[in-house]
């Protein structure tokens, strides 16, 4: 499986800016974006079922537990390796198990993208991406946080490679990436 493209491991909590991390990756640097939930919310849409964050962990630790934990880090791995773009993203990491897989290929990096809470929550209810975000409350939010989807992320977070806060505009987010990706492209191979 082995390729020599860069291939860019995101993680964060909720709301703390992967997707647009990620998006922009894909454009200034032609890359190809993979993301774990897909197969969840692309299963959801074929059941006709919501695609709220319980539902989304629900069936994620449906299949886990049928399948095995690694199974969307084998799937993500397999994606990735197979990728021809110069830079692969893997978006939405969040337990060890996600990156048992991603960590065996040599042009892996991982990269945290963190945000203040409060920030975090503003975003959830501005962008609205799952059913009733817009409306959610403080401590609904503050709930969501608590679930083990997210506690995990707190204990992948630190071990990340890079870490770039985003508290800020867009502009400064960005700059943060370059930065990132030209310390990755400066690595010896």
């Amino acid at each position: 499986m082995p390729n020599n493209n860069i291939i860019i491991g995101i993680v964060g909590e909720i709301a703390s800016g992967k997707g647009t991390a990620a998006e922009y990756i894909k454009e200034k640097y032609a890359g190809t974006i993979f993301k774990f939930s897909t197969v969840m919310r692309d299963v959801l849409s074929r059941l006709y079922l919501p695609q709220t964050r319980e539902n989304l962990q629900m069936i994620s630790l449906a299949l886990r537990q049928t399948f095995g934990q690694d199974l969307f880090a084998k799937t993500m791995a397999r994606d990735a390796a197979a990728s021809t773009s110069e830079v692969t993203i893997i978006d939405g990491i969040r337990r060890p198990s996600d990156i048992s897989e991603l960590a065996k290929l040599s042009s892996f990096h991982l990269i945290t993208i963190a945000a203040d809470e409060k920030t975090r929550y503003e975003r959830v209810k501005e962008r609205n991406e799952n059913a009733n975000d817009a409306e959610k409350t403080w401590e609904q939010f503050q709930k969501e946080s608590m679930a083990d989807t997210e506690v995990t992320i707190r204990t992948i977070a630190p071990a990340a490679e890079f870490t770039i806060e985003n508290n800020n505009d867009r502009e400064t987010l960005y700059q943060a990436i370059d930065a990132v990706i030209a310390k990755i492209k400066s690595l010896p191979a």
